[in-house]
C-alpha cells in the first residue's frame, strides 16, 4: 500500500541539535577529578551556567563512547588526562527559559575520574580550575546534584585507598 505522506529525505550528515531550546535531550558527561582529598572545579566560560564553577564535562559526540567523551572534555578544559572509571550519577539537568520552555534539557551521566598525567590549566570553554577541598566546596556555590556527586565522588575515592 502506498502511503499519501512524503518522506524526508535523510540526511548525509545528521544536523546537530541546538541546544538553547532544544527539540530533544542532549546526552552530556562529566568528569568528577578527585586526586588526594580535592576535587577540580572549572569555572564556566560559556552559558549555561557562564560564571559558574561546576564540574568539567560537556556533550557527547556522535560516535563517542561516554568514556571517551568525558576523558576528552577533562582534557580540553583541565589539560590534565584521566581515566574515567564508574558511573556516579545518572540525573536530568532541565534549565527553564520562555514560557518555562525547556531552554536547555541535558541528560547527564557523571563519572568518578583519576588523573593519569598532565599540566592543569583552563581551556576549550573553562574560564578558570581550581582544586577545591571539601571544607571548600560552599565558596564555589555550586549547585546541589553537583554537590551530591562530588560528595559520592569522595566516598568512593575513600573507599579505594
Amino acid at each position: 500500500m502506498k502511503s499519501d505522506r512524503k518522506q524526508k529525505p535523510i540526511p548525509a550528515h545528521p544536523v546537530p541539535t541546538q541546544r538553547e531550546y532544544p527539540d530533544r535531550p542532549i546526552v552530556g558527561v562529566g568528569a568528577v577529578i578527585i586526586h588526594p582529598g580535592r576535587v577540580l572545579l572549572v569555572k564556566r566560560g560559556s552559558p549555561p551556567l557562564l560564571g559558574e564553577w561546576s564540574l568539567p564535562g560537556g556533550v557527547v559526540e556522535l560516535g563517542e563512547t561516554l568514556r571517551t567523551a568525558a576523558e576528552r572534555e577533562a582534557r580540553e578544559e583541565t589539560g590534565l588526562i584521566v581515566k574515567a572509571g564508574e558511573v556516579l550519577e545518572v540525573l536530568d539537568r532541565i534549565i527553564p527559559g520562555k514560557n518555562q520552555a525547556p531552554q536547555y534539557h541535558y541528560v547527564l551521566i557523571d563519572f568518578l575520574c583519576t588523573v593519569e598525567r598532565g599540566e592543569l590549566r583552563a581551556g576549550g570553554d573553562a574560564a578558570d580550575v581550581r582544586w577545591v577541598t571539601q571544607a571548600e566546596l560552599a565558596a564555589f556555590k555550586l549547585e546541589p546534584p553537583a554537590l551530591e556527586v562530588i560528595r559520592k565522588a569522595f566516598l568512593a575515592a575513600n573507599q579505594r585507598e
